[in-house]
């Protein structure tokens, strides 16, 4: 019996990772440094930075440090101006509050995941919300699924965990929670071999739990 639900933010709740991509393109191109898709996927499946192609290039970290500064001003700039609902989203979530306590586990920073959330309403539905900065380790180390787990005072058993990246999957596996990937295209190269379970889209993520 499943009584807690933790969610993965980007790419589960909202559709931010592409425009997050778009901005470290756009940050990098800069540099002359082109960040193709596939390189970018394998950087961000096992938790890396987009600032490793720099890097690699002999790039000083004190212009990295500039352009990652431009890159979250860029992305904030997608945020404002971009269409990132996923449908069904909000309708799924208030169904399961009725049954379920919820809350947002995410390695988004506090500045974009409230920026993202503005008269969003999605964060209404639930009992906390915990970003990077409030947590030891980043996705994929078991930290953010273990902060969420202490904050609820649930046991593992109960839990599961909603992700769409391997990262996020990894987290969550690390952590001993079950964790049912949800479908995005941006996401398909992913290795998902340790998730429980696979939805299509969001709004079955209902009838998902009542098998559980």
């Amino acid at each position: 019996m499943k009584n807690f639900i933790l969610f993965d933010n980007d790419g589960v709740l909202v559709e931010t990772e592409k425009w997050y991509f778009e901005a470290n393109v756009k940050a990098l191109s800069q540099l002359n440094i082109k960040l193709h898709e596939d390189v970018y996927q394998e950087i961000m499946a096992r938790g890396g930075t987009a600032w490793e192609v720099a890097q690699k290039q002999g790039i000083e970290e004190h212009i990295i440090d500039k352009q990652r500064e431009k890159r979250d001003i860029y992305y904030q700039e997608f945020l404002k101006t971009k269409d990132i609902t996923i449908s069904g989203v909000k309708e799924t979530l208030k169904e399961l509050s009725k049954k379920y306590k919820m809350a947002i586990i995410t390695t988004s920073r506090r500045a974009d995941f409230d920026l993202i959330h503005k008269n969003r309403g999605i964060v209404d539905f639930m009992d906390f919300t915990l970003c990077v900065e409030e947590y030891k380790r980043a996705k994929p180390y078991p930290d953010p699924y273990l902060a969420g787990l202490k904050k609820f005072n649930a046991k593992k058993e109960h839990t599961i965990v909603v992700e769409d990246s391997q990262r996020g999957l990894s987290s969550a596996f690390a952590a001993k929670i079950d964790c049912a990937i949800v479908k995005n295209e941006f996401t398909k190269t992913h290795d998902f071999s340790k998730a429980k379970y696979f939805i299509e889209n969001i709004k079955d993520l209902k009838e998902l739990l009542s098998t559980l």
